[in-house]
């Protein structure tokens, strides 16, 4: 009796601790867990894993965080383009669109005008301009200048889904300074470069031929696709539109370039009004550089001038010919206030710094003296 009495209060305390851990592993999640094969799972390791591998337990620097930060608050503003071409099909006499290439933008103001290169679109029939949001719109051309590298493009778009770029300043850039740059490099859209301004007042020349000055520098990897996509500043101020590479393969080398936007200042509004830049004119035509260059002359040569115009006005004197049929050459201007002009480029630049109504004073030779004369600029 006493065996058994022993027996069974065994038994009673082994199932009681039995349950005891049935209970606790039904109460706590963290604990053993039975499945129904009767094997038990490790839960509390599974949901310390999960926790370590969890978004709000990564560390990021300032750094890091400021920079996420800006390409959140920036990317919207950054769009892909697309463009294609009209192609005549000879054999079943139908037209059809077809792709001709793509390029970056960013949305300039709410009335749905988008700033992009000008190459990005050159030689295209149409082109489509797609949001951060994946909307895609057909765009038309506002204005181009092929002379900046420059085009502005309009959708129609709402108001609430269009977000204009913050507009900074590149007069006061320094090198060394951090930049990043958003585009749709290879077509691969929203991606973020970093970089520093590794060079100031770099040249280049637009498809139009006439040299682009003050261009940044920067090593941020710009690739085709990139194209009149924005540079940023830290804050995400736009400082520049990257516009080309200096790339012997064709793929970034680290060198790019980006138009200053303080140039994107004042051409983009002058597109949105006219469709064109406007620059002031002296009222002339000028000969073609070839003639002053086989001649060794630095300058412009003015072949003639406007009736009524201000370098006529002014007393300005163009090609013509004597008495006796032989040709005398005109004046030759060599320089627009303190600005040298060797060149029609130079020309156009130094104008592009005043406005319809302002005087300037022109250098210029006569019959190998040198003159001056002040002339007031007209609108062209």
């Amino acid at each position: 009796m006493k065996m058994l009495r022993i027996i069974f209060w065994f038994l009673l305390l082994c199932m009681g601790f039995l349950a005891g851990v049935a209970w606790t592993s039904r109460a706590n999640p963290d604990g053993v867990a039975e499945t129904e094969d009767g094997k038990a799972n490790l839960v509390s390791m599974e949901t310390t894993m999960e926790s370590a591998n969890s978004p709000e337990s990564e560390t990021l620097t300032p750094s890091e965080l400021a920079t996420i930060n800006l390409f959140q608050e920036s990317a919207p503003s950054v769009c892909y383009i697309t463009t294609t071409n009209r192609s005549y099909n000879f054999w079943t006499g139908d037209y059809a669109e077809v792709p001709s290439g793509n390029g970056s933008g960013f949305i300039w103001d709410r009335k749905g005008h988008i700033v992009t290169n000008y190459h990005v679109i050159q030689n295209s029939s149409s082109a489509q301009v797609t949001l951060a949001d994946q909307s895609t719109f057909q765009a038309t051309v506002v204005g181009t200048a092929p002379e900046k590298d420059l085009a502005v493009l309009r959708i129609e778009a709402p108001a609430g889904s269009l977000r204009p770029i913050p507009v900074g300043a590149s007069n006061n850039l320094r090198v060394g300074q951090s930049v990043f740059a958003i585009g749709n490099p290879f077509g691969l859209d929203q991606t973020l470069t970093t970089g520093i301004v590794s060079a100031l007042g770099r040249e280049i020349k637009s498809v139009a031929g006439i040299p682009i000055r003050n261009v940044i520098q920067t090593d941020a990897a710009i690739n085709p696709g990139n194209s009149g996509g924005p540079l940023l500043n830290t804050q995400g101020q736009l400082i520049g539109v990257n516009t080309a590479i200096y790339s012997p393969s064709g793929a970034s080398a680290g060198i790019g370039f980006s138009i200053p936007v303080d140039v994107v200042r004042w051409v983009v509004p002058e597109l949105i009004s006219f469709g064109e830049l406007r620059r002031p004119t002296l009222g002339i035509e000028l000969a073609p550089e070839y003639l002053l260059q086989r001649a060794g002359i630095k300058g412009v040569l003015i072949l003639r001038v406007s009736e009524n115009g201000p370098a006529e006005k002014a007393g300005i004197l163009p090609t013509r010919r004597d008495r006796n049929g032989r040709i005398v050459l005109g004046d030759i201007i060599t320089g627009i206030n303190k600005d040298p002009i060797l060149s029609y480029s130079d020309l156009v630049l130094a104008l592009e710094k005043y406005k319809a109504g302002d005087r300037v004073t022109v250098s210029f030779l006569r019959d190998d003296k040198a003159g001056q004369v002040e002339i007031e600029l007209e609108a062209p």
